[in-house]
């Protein structure tokens, strides 16, 4: 069993019994997606919400919700997932300073972009861990659809 590691404006795509795991997830949102039938699974790794709002955003695809998601469904299903079994987990999305306000709540905003992309994209969430104030790393299995969030401060959990 190999484990991927995906960067930050990062996305992998692997096959079980392979494993993918990003770090440090604040106000980005990790999301992870597989199709459990043939053990196909990726995790993408944004940033930000919208890549209509930067001047390169065309330059940098998997750094956004909007470009990243539409991305990973495509890699997934280059390397044999079925679209229609694809299913969505998420998580991250922190509120990483106190005084932020709603315009400057990136994390929040990210949810937001990541939800409405994947609805766009009929891709299901069937399990998320997102927003408060606490960064996260993520272990995504996609033999069996596990995501596993660990938190310092609130133990691992899997979804």
């Amino acid at each position: 069993m190999g484990s991927l590691t995906v960067g930050i404006s990062d996305l992998k795509v692997c096959k079980a019994p392979d494993i993918v795991v990003t770090y440090a997830l604040g106000s980005c949102v990790g999301i992870c997606m597989a199709d459990k039938a043939t053990g196909i699974g990726g995790l993408s790794h944004i940033m930000l919400p919208d890549s209509t709002q930067s001047l390169n955003g065309k330059d940098m695809p998997m750094r956004f919700a909007d470009t990243a998601v539409p991305m990973l469904i495509d890699k997934l299903v280059a390397m044999g997932a079925s679209r229609s079994r694809l299913t969505a987990k998420i998580a991250g999305g922190a509120v990483m300073f106190a005084a932020a306000s709603d315009r400057f709540n990136i994390g929040e905003r990210n949810i937001i972009a990541v939800t409405e992309a994947l609805k766009k994209a009929n891709i299901p969430i069937v399990a998320k861990d997102v927003g408060l104030d606490y960064g996260r790393t993520v272990y995504f299995y996609p033999e069996t659809g596990i995501m596993e969030v660990k938190a310092a401060s609130k133990g691992t959990k899997q979804l």
